[in-house]
């Protein structure tokens, strides 16, 4: 990981439509994968990244994403035809030719495995790694022994850490622990970052920036003694003035609320 700085950017992503018949290289329709597709059948096309859009060459057939990592295909009505799809995750772009099952041959396959031999590099603005990469390198953060902790603060028997922050191209990756030290589980109603002023008087008007992470390790909702995760943000930055403010609240009745305040200090992150 590279030496550790916080920026501030804000995230752009653009996905402009790119789909023909041929692809980029030239490679003729023919030659791609072969997929054939029933009619009143569904097929699955499966990637190990999320699927930024699909584009399909022929109007009787539609197509979805039911979930961020497939796309669905099926004809729109009865009159089918030859057709192209093609698929674009975060890192890929892949191109199949959708043919009318015959009936008397070929292979009829409901899932399809998007795999490295069909795709081709992409780069999509603002996507430097795919999310399958960020959770790789989060869970590597989580690997690491919080044997010390960057920050730390008390509140109603709870105790907030910062462990680690790394950075990775244009990520930034905050190791957060917590302990608690009371005989009540803690139900987690929100954990929010925000870039606040560090010092607010009743004349001044308080600034406020809420800063949502692009992944998180885990999707814990209570603890009883630890919780640790790992939180995966574009690259920002905050000037001295301010401060990064970690917020756990817990759920009503209760309502415990403890802050973690996080300095800009470049010298005191740990490097990658």
């Amino acid at each position: 990981m590279k030496k550790l700085l916080i920026y501030f950017a804000a995230l752009f992503l653009a996905a402009g439509a790119y789909a023909q018949s041929n692809t980029a290289s030239g490679v003729r329709v023919t030659e791609l994968p072969v997929v054939y597709l029933p009619v009143n059948s569904t097929v699955h096309f499966v990637s190990t990244e999320n699927i930024q859009y699909i584009d399909i060459s022929s109007k009787r057939l539609v197509g979805d994403l039911p979930v961020k990592n497939v796309a669905r295909l099926k004809y729109k009505t009865d009159s089918v035809s030859d057709a192209v799809v093609t698929i674009a995750g975060e890192k890929f772009l892949a191109q199949y030719h959708i043919v009318p099952f015959p009936g008397n041959g070929g292979a009829v396959e409901s899932d399809i495995e998007i795999v490295p031999a069909d795709m081709r590099p992409l780069d999509f603005p603002g996507i430097s790694l795919s999310k399958n990469e960020l959770r790789a390198y989060a869970v590597n953060v989580f690997n690491k022994r919080p044997d010390k902790h960057l920050e730390q603060s008390k509140a109603y028997g709870l105790k907030a850490q910062l462990y680690h922050i790394y950075t990775l191209d244009d990520y930034i990756f905050l190791d957060v622990g917590y302990e608690n030290s009371s005989k009540l589980s803690y139900d987690i109603d929100e954990l929010r970052f925000k870039v606040d002023d560090k010092k607010v008087t009743k004349a001044s008007t308080v600034q406020s920036l809420e800063i949502k992470p692009e992944l998180a390790l885990f999707e814990i909702v209570s603890f009883k003694k630890h919780y640790r995760n790992v939180f995966v943000f574009k690259k920002f930055t905050f000037p001295g003035n301010k401060l990064l403010h970690i917020e756990l609240s817990e759920k009503q009745l209760s309502g415990r609320i403890i802050t973690l305040s996080v300095p800009y200090a470049p010298n005191s992150f740990l490097p990658g």
